[in-house]
């Protein structure tokens, strides 16, 4: 289960740069354990839920908004939007916090996130714990929205219906298109068909739609998948290659994998994957999970592998008996 809910103690805005803000929170312990929550998407940003992966007494628990995300601003801003410089929004934040080294847990995008800044700044690393891995490549972007119409082909066949026929073999540049378009009327109806597709993978076998964004809501959709949709159209700035280059790197750090044995957004041979490229890693299956972090499964495999690195500083007796 998630710890009780919590406040931050600390809050605010960085200046990183070519007109972007991140913002970041602290909450838990000022003197515990550092801990740095990345999110996914690209573009989704944080919510109060995420702080709760962590014991508050035990934790220094930072949370940010990438660029473009959340209370970020400007909200929705793709130009100097990509993944070196989120890497470098990191290592800002980290100077900017005084912290020499955190544990940093990355779920979806956000593992592949870390993952790259790991190995790029291991020495300001403590451990690594990476959820729902994504390795960023073509075959991943294929899969999402080509290969998973082989088990939610009614969610697939309503994606493809929103698109115009042309594009249907080429949809991420079509929204990326479509996102850049300035044509609100376009945009809403693409947030919309990209959303419950979205929905439909993650709760696969549920393939409902899920209730219509509220007028809180809408704004953040819109950014949340125009950030994504920059994204995706440059394979983020990496590719699979690069992706599984920085987990070979990773090679002595602690690590730990989590992933959902019936993920539909991001493949379980992806897990396996960065495990074999990777040794000394350990991998977990949340048996009977999807891609959502807090289904029962993952959320013990999660908050046992936030134990066992808060208790030894490394996982090698973990997943073990789960608390």
């Amino acid at each position: 289960m998630l710890h009780p809910p919590i406040e931050p103690y600390d809050s605010g805005w960085l200046d990183v740069g070519h007109g972007h803000r991140i913002h970041y929170e602290q909450c838990g312990n000022p003197d515990g354990q550092p801990a740095l929550y990345l999110h996914g998407g690209p573009g989704s940003g944080c919510s109060p839920r995420q702080r709760r992966f962590f014991d508050p007494a035990r934790h220094r628990i930072v949370l940010f908004d990438q660029r473009g995300c959340g209370l970020s601003t400007p909200l929705g801003e793709t130009r100097h939007n990509h993944t070196d410089a989120l890497v470098e929004d990191i290592e800002a934040l980290r100077r900017h916090l005084g912290i020499a080294r955190w544990l940093v847990f990355g779920g979806s995008w956000g593992s592949t996130l870390a993952a790259v800044w790991a190995a790029r700044h291991r020495d300001a690393c403590s451990g690594l714990i990476l959820r729902g891995m994504f390795l960023a490549g073509r075959a991943d972007v294929d899969w999402f929205f080509h290969g998973a119409a082989a088990v939610a082909p009614q969610a697939h066949a309503a994606l493809m219906q929103a698109l115009p026929a042309r594009w249907r073999d080429r949809p991420v540049a079509w929204l990326d298109r479509v996102f850049s378009s300035g044509d609100g009327a376009r945009i809403d109806r693409a947030v919309e068909a990209w959303r419950n597709y979205e929905h439909a993978l993650g709760n696969w076998p549920d393939t409902t739609t899920p209730a219509p964004p509220t007028d809180e809501e809408w704004p953040l959709l819109r950014a949340r998948y125009r950030v994504q949709s920059h994204y995706l159209a440059q394979r983020c700035f990496l590719g699979e290659a690069k992706v599984l280059d920085a987990v070979a790197r990773l090679h002595g750090l602690p690590v730990a994998i989590v992933h959902g044995s019936q993920d539909m957004v991001c493949r379980p041979q992806n897990a396996w994957r960065a495990h074999h490229t990777l040794r000394g890693s350990r991998l977990a299956w949340a048996q009977g999970a999807g891609h959502d972090p807090f289904h029962p499964a993952s959320l013990a495999l999660l908050r046992s592998a936030i134990d066992a690195h808060a208790r030894d500083g490394h996982f090698d007796a973990w997943p073990g008996a789960l608390s």
